[in-house]
């Protein structure tokens, strides 16, 4: 029986748009993103370099923009947050111990939380036992590492919790070391399809 839920944010919760942040970036002049822009990615999104030095490296590769131009194009996918699954969420936590686990880096945090007015992030955050950002923890997904600080750190069983992520190589990952998971399709699912898509049975509640 699934008594603990680990949510993955983008395209969970908050929407994406990978295709604006490319065309952001490309606007700027950036003509390709590359295997060292990835690594660079993976090494903002763990906490390795600051903001200011992601931008600043970014800066290298787009000389004509301003680091201001760099931070909105970077900030450019970011999209809404409806607030029906904020609702879903809350009503869930009810029933359910529920973590976040997300890969991402605090200029993209810092955007969501002054997008959506303070209230509305808070009573967000609050439905989670805990919040966990890759920048912060030092880990992200698909590695083993994210997912086993977050056992770690609770009374929880990778048997007993359902990872739902909506990058294959990450519930892959989680499937791996025993987790359940629900690979969502944001194109054609949506996180309050829970029930549902019988990835929990109501009668396990």
């Amino acid at each position: 029986m699934v008594n603990a839920i680990l949510f993955d944010f983008g395209d969970i919760f908050i929407n994406k748009n990978k295709e604006a942040q490319d065309k952001a970036l490309a606007d700027l002049g950036l003509a390709e993103w590359t295997e060292e822009h990835d690594k660079l990615e993976r090494k903002f999104e763990t906490g390795k370099i600051s903001a200011d030095g992601f931008l600043k490296a970014l800066h290298k590769d787009i000389p004509n923009a301003t680091l201001k131009e760099i931070k909105a194009a970077w900030n450019a996918g970011i999209d809404d947050f409806p607030l029906y699954r904020l609702e879903f969420l809350q009503k869930l936590s009810e029933e359910y111990r529920l973590f976040l686990l997300s890969n991402t880096d605090p200029i993209h945090i810092e955007k969501f939380e002054r997008d959506v007015e303070a209230s509305f992030y808070m009573d967000f955050y609050q439905c989670f036992e805990k919040v966990y950002f890759s920048h912060e923890i030092g880990y992200r997904k698909p590695d083993a590492e994210a997912f086993n600080f977050v056992l770690n750190k609770h009374d929880i069983q990778a048997k007993r919790t359902l990872v739902i992520d909506d990058k294959k190589y990450n519930t892959d990952a989680a499937a791996a070391l025993g987790f359940q998971v629900w690979n969502l399709d944001p194109k054609t699912e949506d996180v309050v399809d829970l029930f549902e898509k019988k990835v929990i049975n109501l009668d396990e509640v």
